[in-house]
């Protein structure tokens, strides 16, 4: 299991979701399968970022919940999570 690092602006952005259920639990599932390390299942489309977020990945939650993090053999950095025209 990686450790979880909640970066600030991630904690920001995650405040918007407390009165969401459903992107609450999007969040929580997709974070529960990022911890375990392994690639996830096809439906997140999980890839790489460039330009701006070069070096960070992101996948999708929900079909306009984003995650962006990055991953190493220890921890799992949670930088920002929410819509395509919140994070671009």
């Amino acid at each position: 299991m990686l450790r979880i690092v909640y970066q600030t602006r991630f904690k920001k952005d995650a405040k918007k979701y407390n009165n969401d259920k459903r992107a609450q639990g999007a969040i929580l599932e997709t974070l529960s399968l990022l911890q375990t390390g392994e690639p996830l299942p096809i439906r997140y489309c999980e890839h790489r970022l460039s330009g701006g977020y070069a070096g960070y990945m992101e996948c999708h939650g929900a079909p306009d919940l984003l995650l962006i993090y990055q991953r190493n053999d220890e921890e799992l950095k949670l930088y920002r999570v929410g819509s395509h025209s919140e994070l671009f």
